[in-house]
């Protein structure tokens, strides 16, 4: 049975010569509000270039479904997920962007990035 998982597996980037980008979008993204303790939603969305490795796909999907029981806040949440992809492939630009449902009527967009020094 799969189950969700902290992991972040990773492969060698095929094109290590090359730059170019991958972008994810992942718009099933659950987690719990910190406050309330209720369910929230989000899209979640990736962009990177990658230096020598790869996330794999299963592993990410795994990775976010870890949140699903877990009370985070926004921001925290969008950071710490820029946090371990960074940890896991070290890559030469990577974006995250946390699109947050509505909650008390406020619309919520959360964005962090970091690039390597060249």
């Amino acid at each position: 049975m799969t189950k969700p998982s902290k992991q972040l597996k990773t492969f060698p980037n095929p094109k290590k010569d090359r730059d170019y980008e991958i972008n994810f979008d992942c718009p099933e993204f659950t987690y719990l509000c910190p406050m309330t303790g209720q369910p929230d939603f989000a899209t979640i969305k990736i962009h990177c270039i990658p230096d020598k490795l790869c996330v794999e796909l299963k592993s990410l999907e795994l990775y976010l479904w870890s949140y699903r029981d877990e009370g985070v806040f926004h921001e925290d949440v969008t950071n710490r997920i820029l946090d371990d992809l960074m940890k896991a492939i070290d890559p030469k630009f990577i974006e995250v962007t946390g699109d947050y449902y509505v909650r008390s009527g406020i619309r919520t967009v959360v964005n962090t990035k970091y690039e390597k020094s060249k």
